[in-house]
């Protein structure tokens, strides 16, 4: 038995830096901004790097690099990109039996258009992670201590399913869905009370209370259940968490970002690492924010996963408090 199964996506990254990429603003994008190269222009590209990510690769490395077991549930290819993931989750000390390899598919992989500023645009050809199935679940081997899922591509049956033997297994399990699960916000709902820790940020939770209410704060009291903690995160600007009747909330350190690529996963995976290693919630948020931010610190999804746990020194850079 594992103490932690990791379940969603896995792909191929490869991080293309240069400071001619422009930010542009302008009405015709979503979001007010756009990144852009003069058309028909030769781009030097002034970094190349090359990585692994997906949601579940990388909670799997949060958690293995912290001392727990893990292995990870995720579709691949019979492939270059997929044998790459596995050669990089081996390094990890992740297991890698639970993968399902396909040989007619291709592994999801992403070119991520970097500026120097450290905001960046996302190709993404899905692949392999485009669909998730029951017969993709290692059912009979899908016993931990926690299961820590991620996007399962819109399958919400699935991951019924999956909550469900959690539940008669004794297992606990936490849940950063992906939009395609959070575009059946009813269905998503009715799954809260089965689940141990709901990780979403604020558009996400948004979308799963239907609501337009802005504070984080408020809106982790709207999804709130008994015994569910539930994480809503905005970005740079922290983080709010209900649980037990309190709210907390978690201010990051200011810490400079060349790339956000993982900062999500990181914060997820290394606040539930916390509390399945029993820690108190607002330390729990101490350990998701430091290992965000020492994402963002470097290119690649994992490069910068904490490889031990904070100290009480390090504990102490982040803010936490008890707002209600």
């Amino acid at each position: 038995m594992f103490d932690v199964i990791t379940i969603g996506a896995a792909t191929r990254d490869v991080f293309l830096v240069s400071k001619e990429f422009q930010i542009i603003n302008s009405p015709r994008f979503a979001g007010g901004q756009g990144e852009c190269v003069a058309l028909g222009s030769k781009i030097d590209v002034d970094e190349l790097v090359f990585s692994t990510g997906g949601g579940a690769t990388n909670a799997a490395t949060t958690f293995a690099r912290l001392g727990f077991s893990s292995a990870v549930v995720a579709r691949i290819g019979n492939d270059d990109p997929g044998a790459a993931i596995v050669t990089e989750l081996k390094q990890y000390h992740v297991n890698t039996e639970l993968l399902r390899v396909l040989p007619k598919e291709n592994t999801a992989y992403s070119t991520l258009l970097t500026a120097k500023n450290g905001e960046r645009s996302v190709l993404v050809h899905r692949g392999a992670s485009s669909s998730f199935s029951a017969s993709d679940i290692p059912w009979k081997n899908l016993k931990s201590q926690w299961l820590y899922i991620t996007s399962l591509a819109g399958n919400i049956e699935l991951l019924q399913k999956i909550v469900t033997q959690a539940k008669k297994q004794g297992t606990k399990v936490a849940v950063n869905p992906g939009r395609g699960e959070l575009k059946r916000a009813v269905e998503m709902r009715e799954l809260l009370s089965s689940l141990s820790v709901l990780i979403v940020n604020l558009e996400e939770a948004q979308m799963l209370a239907e609501s337009d209410e802005k504070d984080g704060a408020k809106l982790t009291k709207l999804l709130a259940y008994p015994g569910l903690t539930v994480i809503v995160t905005n970005g740079a600007r922290g983080a709010h968490a209900h649980a037990d009747g309190k709210t907390w909330f978690a201010r990051t350190s200011g810490a400079k970002s060349v790339s956000r690529t993982g900062a999500g996963d990181a914060f997820g995976s290394g606040t539930v690492a916390a509390i399945a290693k029993g820690w108190s919630l607002d330390d729990a948020l101490r350990v998701g924010t430091l290992n965000a931010e020492s994402v963002i610190q470097k290119f690649g999804a994992k490069a910068g996963i904490l490889s031990k746990w904070p100290n009480k020194k390090q504990l102490s850079i982040i803010s936490v408090k008890q707002v209600r």
